[in-house]
């Protein structure tokens, strides 16, 4: 057994020997490789081996400080690795051949069989890879960041990355001493720093600036001009025309019957010539009945500019010149109540005229005139009552009006032609009405005294009328009424045929009647104390019901949300708003005011207007905060009723002061912007009696127009 092992051990180096002397036919000249390159079992032995010189360790010291902490693991994997049955014999002879080599300063015997590999690669393939030392392949190399190594060589070696232990501090010194630092960049297969030369920093900068790599490229060759402009004797090609070149098309053939078709049974028209006359008129011309503006009867003809007066001269008699007292006057007064739009003045001369410091502003109120001035008259009059107009209400249509009075009387108008249609005497001060909602039903609800009766005036549509009659006589009345807090009481044949249908008692003075937005639930205030202030009524079951338990002080007014099952009630000082389904309190506001004498709710249901008697327009936002969003202080006096348009951004006030103000007011549905308040236009037209002005305000429900009724005993329609 001894003997064949030694023979195994002398058979070894007797075969190496030859493999190396055929590695330098392969290559004579090697480049000298770095020591990384270097095999690992070269630069390691075991504890027992002293052969290693003092070069020897100089050159592999580099890989030693690398960081393998299993160099005799790393040693024994490699040897097994590469050939199992060598022993140490075969192994210290392997070292005596490298030891001789590194002292004859010779390349690493692997190296050189790398280098004759890499000959032959390049040989047999035709990959432009820079550097193919390390054999990772497509691998990416940020899988070798937490080993010591960046890959392996062409024998399978690992290649250890190398000896990192610079701070940021030497980094900066190096930046600082070496000049040639900013042209240092690391590579990424082998990790070691490489310096770029100048012509690869060239051609870096030029691929930055969008230019091409090569220096001598030239995107701008002339071109070439394969065919010239010059006539030649004989053709570019000798190809003989095709046959369908003079042979009819058979598709274009079938086209052109098509379209002759279509111009004879008229589909195709030809084209007219244009009319060369403008397309523009003279708009505030005298036009005939059979025009296109004939068709308005009371065509309003464009304003015309008053002629200047002896007031407005540069040197006018003294008698046009204010007083101190007159000047102070006239500076108090609105613009609108003003005589003279300016005050006079006296110059000695024309030349020491300045300036009109309103030139423009006049000139842009005229153009104003001019585009928005009505071209129909619309200002409407209802004239009828004799006592002061308490309320007023719209039917769903716009076609009708009807308004309640303090001469005991309800009157109902046609919007367009103010005539008043019917007059229906209550026997009553009528403190509240409203038309019911539902355009299914034709029905008025008026509070009068401590009623509120139902009639059917009978207006419009005759099926719906009927409908409505037959609506309430299908009601079939229980065996047992239950005990409610009103009275349901059927009209009698002289009522009837006034309209009157039904007849609900309370006991109790009823200030306000109000519809819900289907048309089957009204509410009613009434001037008592406790918690049956509000009642709720159903048309259909003719059932009436208290919603409160206990009072929170005095109820002003009631309002349904028109989209959920809310009840808004305005008590002096607040308003709450109750969840109808879950019978609890969902928020109360806080007007800041005295006395809140209004209520109005946004069609969108979330803004709320009240108005109070300390002259003051309260806008909440309810997804906003319960306080005040806005108060608005356009009138002087107490505010009477606040309205919204169903439709349009408006909403408008009236007051005690004889004016309606109508503001705009632009709710977006962006919830993160706020809604836009600006007021628009101050209308007058009530006169004052008995120190009350506008009881009442309403919109139309299809057009940009608001009702007002006043103390006067009129109704007037504002566009």
């Amino acid at each position: 057994m001894a003997g064949s092992r030694g023979a195994g051990r002398t058979a070894a180096p007797s075969v190496r020997p030859e493999k190396r002397r055929s590695e330098p036919e392969l290559e004579p000249e090697p480049e000298p490789e770095p020591p990384l390159l270097c095999t690992s079992p070269l630069s390691h032995s075991t504890g027992s081996d002293s052969g290693v010189s003092d070069s020897e360790e100089s050159v592999f010291s580099g890989l030693e400080d690398s960081g393998s902490d299993s160099s005799e693991d790393d040693d024994e994997g490699d040897e097994e690795g590469e050939d199992g049955a060598l022993d140490d014999e075969g192994h210290s002879g392997i070292k005596k051949t490298t030891e001789e080599q590194v002292q004859a300063s010779t390349p690493c015997p692997r190296t050189e069989m790398a280098s004759a590999r890499i000959g032959d690669e390049y040989a047999e393939d035709s990959s432009d890879e820079e550097d193919i030392r390390n054999t990772v392949g497509n691998v990416p190399l940020e899988w070798y960041d937490d080993f010591p190594h960046v890959g392996y060589d062409l024998d399978g070696r690992r290649i250890y990355k190398p000896l990192r232990t610079r701070d940021e501090l030497d980094q900066f010194l190096d930046k600082m001493d070496d000049p040639d630092y900013w042209r240092t960049v690391q590579d990424p297969m082998t990790g070691r720093d490489l310096r770029l030369t100048d012509e690869q920093v060239a051609l870096v900068r030029r691929l930055q600036s969008g230019q091409f790599g090569d220096v001598g490229f030239n995107p701008y060759e002339p071109a070439v001009d394969f065919f010239s402009g010059d006539v030649m004797i004989h053709p570019v090609t000798n190809r003989p025309a095709d046959k369908r070149s003079f042979i009819p098309s058979l598709v274009e053939k079938e086209k052109v019957s098509r379209m002759v078709h279509a111009i004879k049974m008229g589909w195709i028209q030809p084209r007219r010539p244009r009319d060369p006359t403008p397309s523009f008129y003279d708009l505030w011309a005298q036009e005939d009945p059979n025009a296109v503006l004939g068709r308005h009867k009371m065509h309003v003809p464009a304003p015309k500019l008053a002629l200047p007066g002896h007031a407005e001269s540069y040197n006018p008699p003294p008698e046009y010149l204010l007083s101190e007292e007159e000047r102070l006057a006239w500076e108090q007064q609105e613009p609108g109540e003003r005589k003279l739009s300016f005050l006079p003045r006296k110059f000695p001369s024309l030349r020491a005229v300045p300036a009109y410091g309103r030139f423009i502003q006049e000139r842009f109120e005229r153009c104003l005139d001019l585009y928005l001035c009505p071209r129909q008259r619309k200002m409407r009059v209802y004239r009828g009552h004799s006592d002061l107009v308490r309320c007023l209400s719209v039917s769903p249509g716009g076609q009708w009006l009807v308004s309640g009075s303090d001469d005991g009387s309800l009157r109902l108008w046609e919007v367009a032609t103010a005539r008043c249609v019917r007059t229906v005497p209550v026997g009553g001060v009528v403190k509240s009405v409203a038309w019911n909602p539902s355009p299914a039903v034709c029905l008025v609800a008026a509070a009068v005294e401590d009623s509120v009766l139902l009639l059917n005036p009978a207006l419009g549509d005759r099926l719906v009328a009927g409908s409505t009659d037959q609506l309430l006589s299908a009601f079939v009345p229980p065996e047992e009424p239950p005990l409610q807090p009103a009275r349901w009481l059927e009209a009698s044949e002289e009522e009837r045929q006034v309209g009157l249908r039904l007849r609900i008692c309370h006991g109790k003075p009823v200030t306000q009647v109000t519809w819900h937005g289907r048309g089957d639930y009204l509410a009613v205030v009434l001037a008592t104390q406790g918690h049956t202030q509000v009642l709720i009524h159903q048309l259909s079951r003719r059932r009436s019901q208290s919603p409160f338990r206990r009072s929170h002080g005095q109820v002003q007014r009631v309002a349904f949300h028109p989209a959920r099952p809310f009840l808004l009630v305005a008590s002096q000082r607040s308003v709450r708003l109750y969840h109808l389904l879950r019978q609890e309190l969902t928020k109360k506001l806080m007007p800041n005011c005295k006395w809140v004498s209004s209520l109005a709710v946004h069609p969108a249901g979330d803004n709320v207007i009240c108005g109070s008697y300390d002259s003051k327009l309260v806008w909440f936002d309810l997804d906003l905060s319960t306080k005040p969003y806005r108060m608005l202080r356009h009138h002087k006096k107490a505010l009477r009723a606040v309205a919204f348009h169903p439709r349009y951004p408006l909403f408008a006030s009236g007051s005690d002061d004889g004016s309606v103000i109508v503001c705009h007011g632009m709710v977006y549905n962006d919830l993160l912007q706020n809604p836009l308040l600006v007021p628009v236009k101050v209308l007058k037209g009530h006169v004052l009696t008995r120190d009350l002005g506008v009881l009442d305000v309403i919109f139309h429900p299809t057009q940009p127009w608001v009702f007002s009724s006043g103390a006067d005993g009129t109704v007037r329609l504002f566009t």
